[in-house]
């Protein structure tokens, strides 16, 4: 299959093809071997490409084979099938110490003994670069991530996110064409993976290089990339923009797994959604009203009860349920003039959202 085109187990839109991709996958399969005679499929049928200076994002839960695939692109791993590229040239049968990639793991693995720099430079002096160039594009590369004041530190006496920005110039310092990063952040703290997330921008922005980053993290994911792919089970459910993938889920799964979703579907739901099908809207684009409150054009609305409400400072979720039994979660600014005071359990309130905040799902599940 050509890259760029869809297998039928995955769903891309139009701007999953790019016009000149760094890294494509080719009917990518990848077995592994269970210990007792039997094969298990780790990644099936993925056809994929990142363009040249992209920052991608693989996204998916625990065990869809989304670290296999970043693996096989390092060349960790062989894939059972199908054809890797890099820059167009046919990397799949090449060791990983061949293919002009660098990779960034979640445990950074750094050497307590080396100080900053000294890590940094440890590739390019096992390399046999000449001392004066390695210690001059260690500086470079400690300055790219804001550390030139650290040079001389341990690792033992920086915090997580300068541990993971030594990390980051250790990758960067031997020019890459592509960065592999396996869940980055994931041992930050919620405030730092935040900050974080920005430096990364911003320095994948100032090397003008192919990033590619492993994550479960959905906020993650839709933060820091231009475009994403979302694994399951071993396969590929969606390619596309972050907000054409968040805005228009393929399917149930990518639905309920990037970011939270109201699922329309069976008699009832259809009643309410006027048509058949199966829908999703999302929380953000429902609103709340006092009970009674008059329809628009354009919108639809319906009474309901209040059943939870969950205060989250910068906004407030509010589960409700419909006369016909329908769960319906809506998120909401705290400050929203909008917003019925004193909601409780019990409380009956209306909900709107526009008829254009509907997405139907495709059938194929």
């Amino acid at each position: 299959m050509p890259s760029g085109m869809a297998s039928a187990q995955q769903r891309v839109d139009p701007a999953a093809a790019v016009d000149d991709p760094q890294i494509e996958l080719i009917g990518v399969r990848k077995e592994f071997g269970d210990g007792r005679g039997h094969r298990v499929v780790a990644v099936e049928g993925a056809d994929l490409n990142v363009g040249d200076g992209e920052l991608f994002a693989i996204l998916g839960p625990s065990g869809s084979g989304k670290t296999t695939v970043l693996r096989m692109v390092a060349g960790f791993e062989q894939p059972t099938a199908g054809t890797i590229r890099l820059g167009g040239v046919d990397v799949t049968a090449l060791p990983a110490r061949r293919r002009d990639v660098n990779t960034v793991f979640q445990e950074y693995a750094l050497f307590p003994h080396m100080t900053v720099a000294q890590n940094v430079e440890y590739g390019l002096k096992v390399k046999g670069v000449a001392r004066d160039e390695r210690r001059r594009r260690t500086s470079d590369a400690l300055d790219m991530v804001r550390l030139s004041g650290e040079a001389s530190r341990k690792p033992a006496q920086l915090s997580g996110g300068q541990r993971q920005r030594v990390a980051l110039a250790r990758a960067l310092v031997g020019r890459p064409r592509v960065l592999l990063l396996d869940e980055p952040l994931g041992a930050l703290d919620l405030k730092l993976r935040e900050q974080m997330q920005i430096e990364l921008k911003e320095i994948q922005r100032e090397v003008g290089i192919t990033f590619v980053i492993v994550t479960h993290d959905q906020d993650e994911a839709l933060t820091l990339c231009d475009r994403l792919a979302v694994f399951n089970n071993g396969r590929i459910e969606q390619i596309g923009k972050a907000r054409d993938v968040y805005e228009n889920p393929a399917n149930r799964f990518v639905a309920d797994f990037v970011g939270t979703s109201n699922v329309l579907d069976g008699p009832d739901a259809q009643a309410l959604v006027g048509r058949p099908g199966t829908f999703v809207v999302r929380p953000e684009r429902i609103a709340v009203f006092a009970p009674g409150t008059d329809p628009v054009s354009g919108v639809r609305t319906v009474d309901a009860t209040v059943l939870e409400v969950i205060y989250a400072g910068p906004t407030t979720k509010i589960a409700a349920s419909t006369p016909s039994g329908i769960t319906l979660t809506a998120t909401v600014l705290t400050a929203s003039t909008w917003l019925p005071p004193d909601l409780t359990h019990g409380t009956p309130i209306t909900l709107a959202w526009p008829e254009k905040a509907l997405h139907q799902l495709s059938n194929e599940e």
